[in-house]
Protein backbone atom coordinates (compact mmCIF):
# COMPACT_ATOMS: atom_id res chain seq x y z
CA UNK A 1 0.00 0.00 0.00
CA UNK A 2 1.48 3.40 -0.67
CA UNK A 3 0.17 7.00 0.42
CA UNK A 4 -3.53 4.22 1.12
CA UNK A 5 -3.67 3.48 -2.36
CA UNK A 6 -3.68 -0.60 -2.52
CA UNK A 7 -5.54 -1.02 -6.01
CA UNK A 8 -6.04 0.86 -9.12
CA UNK A 9 -9.26 1.03 -11.54
CA UNK A 10 -7.72 0.12 -14.86
CA UNK A 11 -9.09 -0.84 -18.59
CA UNK A 12 -7.55 -2.65 -21.28
CA UNK A 13 -7.76 -1.29 -24.64
CA UNK A 14 -9.97 1.45 -22.98
CA UNK A 15 -12.56 -1.38 -22.24
CA UNK A 16 -13.47 -1.84 -18.50
CA UNK A 17 -16.21 -1.40 -15.98
CA UNK A 18 -16.57 2.08 -16.62
CA UNK A 19 -15.48 5.08 -19.01
CA UNK A 20 -12.71 7.42 -17.20
CA UNK A 21 -11.19 4.36 -15.77
CA UNK A 22 -7.10 4.49 -16.48
CA UNK A 23 -4.91 2.58 -18.95
CA UNK A 24 -3.21 -0.23 -17.32
CA UNK A 25 -0.07 -0.40 -19.95
CA UNK A 26 0.17 3.36 -18.85
CA UNK A 27 -0.18 3.10 -15.13
CA UNK A 28 2.12 -0.29 -14.64
CA UNK A 29 4.68 1.48 -16.61
CA UNK A 30 4.53 4.39 -14.90
CA UNK A 31 5.46 2.82 -11.95
CA UNK A 32 7.78 0.19 -13.75
CA UNK A 33 9.89 3.42 -14.33
CA UNK A 34 9.80 5.02 -10.85
CA UNK A 35 10.66 1.23 -8.68
CA UNK A 36 13.34 3.77 -7.30
CA UNK A 37 10.44 5.43 -5.03
CA UNK A 38 8.99 2.39 -3.84
CA UNK A 39 6.62 1.52 -6.40
CA UNK A 40 5.47 -1.58 -7.36
CA UNK A 41 3.55 -4.10 -9.03
CA UNK A 42 3.47 -7.54 -9.81
CA UNK A 43 2.33 -7.08 -13.56
CA UNK A 44 3.95 -9.32 -16.33
CA UNK A 45 5.02 -6.69 -18.42
CA UNK A 46 5.94 -8.64 -21.41
CA UNK A 47 2.49 -9.62 -21.59
CA UNK A 48 0.51 -6.11 -21.90
CA UNK A 49 1.38 -6.00 -25.81
CA UNK A 50 0.22 -9.59 -26.34
CA UNK A 51 -3.10 -9.06 -23.61
CA UNK A 52 -3.72 -5.94 -25.35
CA UNK A 53 -3.78 -7.80 -29.29
CA UNK A 54 -6.17 -11.01 -27.54
CA UNK A 55 -8.85 -8.02 -26.05
CA UNK A 56 -8.73 -6.15 -29.65
CA UNK A 57 -8.98 -9.70 -31.35
CA UNK A 58 -12.27 -10.87 -28.91
CA UNK A 59 -13.68 -7.55 -28.87
CA UNK A 60 -13.38 -6.98 -32.52
CA UNK A 61 -11.96 -3.25 -31.94
CA UNK A 62 -8.85 -2.43 -33.01
CA UNK A 63 -6.30 -0.70 -31.08
CA UNK A 64 -5.99 2.61 -31.95
CA UNK A 65 -2.15 3.20 -34.14
CA UNK A 66 -1.07 6.11 -31.85
CA UNK A 67 -2.06 4.51 -28.39
CA UNK A 68 0.68 4.46 -26.06
CA UNK A 69 2.81 1.65 -25.43
CA UNK A 70 0.50 -0.88 -27.07
CA UNK A 71 -0.23 1.07 -30.49
CA UNK A 72 1.18 -0.45 -33.45
CA UNK A 73 2.95 3.23 -33.91
CA UNK A 74 3.99 3.42 -29.93
CA UNK A 75 7.70 2.34 -30.74
CA UNK A 76 8.09 3.50 -34.75
CA UNK A 77 10.14 6.77 -35.53
CA UNK A 78 9.12 8.64 -38.85
CA UNK A 79 10.93 11.85 -38.78
CA UNK A 80 14.08 12.99 -39.51
CA UNK A 81 15.37 14.89 -36.75
CA UNK A 82 13.56 12.04 -34.61
CA UNK A 83 15.02 8.97 -36.58
CA UNK A 84 18.44 10.56 -35.97
CA UNK A 85 18.21 11.32 -32.62
CA UNK A 86 16.75 7.53 -32.36
CA UNK A 87 19.53 5.90 -34.00
CA UNK A 88 21.97 7.93 -31.99
CA UNK A 89 20.71 6.94 -28.75
CA UNK A 90 17.41 5.37 -28.44
CA UNK A 91 16.52 5.61 -25.23
CA UNK A 92 16.65 9.58 -26.34
CA UNK A 93 12.99 9.38 -27.90
CA UNK A 94 12.43 5.61 -26.50
CA UNK A 95 12.14 5.57 -22.01
CA UNK A 96 10.84 2.52 -22.42
CA UNK A 97 12.68 -0.95 -24.11
CA UNK A 98 9.41 -2.35 -26.71
CA UNK A 99 10.36 -5.90 -25.23
CA UNK A 100 10.00 -5.14 -21.81
CA UNK A 101 6.33 -4.66 -22.74
CA UNK A 102 5.85 -7.55 -25.12
CA UNK A 103 6.44 -5.55 -28.45
CA UNK A 104 7.70 -6.50 -31.74
CA UNK A 105 11.08 -3.68 -31.29
CA UNK A 106 11.30 -0.55 -32.26
CA UNK A 107 10.68 1.01 -36.38
CA UNK A 108 12.06 3.08 -38.48
CA UNK A 109 9.40 4.32 -40.71
CA UNK A 110 10.53 5.98 -44.28
CA UNK A 111 8.38 8.73 -45.42
CA UNK A 112 8.90 11.81 -47.28
CA UNK A 113 10.30 13.40 -44.03
CA UNK A 114 12.93 10.96 -43.38
CA UNK A 115 16.26 11.89 -43.35
CA UNK A 116 19.61 10.24 -44.55
CA UNK A 117 20.86 8.68 -41.33
CA UNK A 118 17.67 6.83 -41.69
CA UNK A 119 17.68 5.59 -45.30
CA UNK A 120 21.52 4.50 -44.38
CA UNK A 121 19.98 2.79 -41.45
CA UNK A 122 17.66 0.78 -43.10
CA UNK A 123 19.64 0.03 -46.35
CA UNK A 124 22.06 -1.32 -43.81
CA UNK A 125 19.27 -3.38 -42.27
CA UNK A 126 18.75 -4.97 -45.78
CA UNK A 127 22.30 -5.71 -46.62
CA UNK A 128 23.76 -2.62 -48.11
CA UNK A 129 26.45 -0.18 -47.24
CA UNK A 130 26.20 2.67 -48.68
CA UNK A 131 28.71 5.71 -48.08
CA UNK A 132 28.08 9.32 -47.03
CA UNK A 133 28.12 10.35 -51.27
CA UNK A 134 26.29 7.13 -52.09
CA UNK A 135 23.35 8.21 -49.64
CA UNK A 136 22.93 11.91 -50.71
CA UNK A 137 23.03 10.66 -54.37
CA UNK A 138 19.88 7.67 -53.39
CA UNK A 139 18.29 9.94 -50.69
CA UNK A 140 16.88 12.47 -54.34
CA UNK A 141 15.77 8.83 -55.65
CA UNK A 142 14.52 8.31 -52.19
CA UNK A 143 12.25 11.40 -52.14
CA UNK A 144 10.69 10.64 -55.52
CA UNK A 145 9.52 7.76 -54.09
CA UNK A 146 8.02 8.85 -50.87
CA UNK A 147 6.65 11.99 -52.63
CA UNK A 148 4.26 9.32 -53.95
CA UNK A 149 3.57 6.80 -51.27
CA UNK A 150 2.74 7.17 -47.23
CA UNK A 151 5.83 4.76 -46.64
CA UNK A 152 8.84 3.55 -48.54
CA UNK A 153 8.82 -0.16 -48.05
CA UNK A 154 11.32 -2.84 -48.11
CA UNK A 155 10.77 -3.88 -52.05
CA UNK A 156 11.51 0.36 -52.83
CA UNK A 157 14.85 -0.02 -51.36
CA UNK A 158 15.57 -3.17 -53.24
CA UNK A 159 14.62 -1.39 -56.09
CA UNK A 160 16.35 1.89 -55.23
CA UNK A 161 19.55 -0.32 -54.72
CA UNK A 162 19.33 -2.39 -57.60
CA UNK A 163 18.88 0.30 -60.20
CA UNK A 164 22.10 2.00 -58.10
CA UNK A 165 24.46 -0.37 -58.41
CA UNK A 166 23.58 -1.21 -62.07
CA UNK A 167 23.36 2.64 -63.07
CA UNK A 168 24.57 4.49 -60.53
CA UNK A 169 21.75 7.49 -60.26
CA UNK A 170 22.84 10.70 -61.42
CA UNK A 171 22.18 14.08 -59.26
Amino acid sequence: MINGARQIECTINGLGERAGNTSLEEVVMILQQHKDLGFYTQVHTQQLNPISREVAEIMRMPVQPNKAIVGSNAFSHSSGIHQDGFLKDAQTYEIINPEEVGAEGSKIVLTARSGRSALAYRFQKIGYQYNRNDIDILYQEFLKIADKKKEVEESDLQLLAQAYQTEPVTA
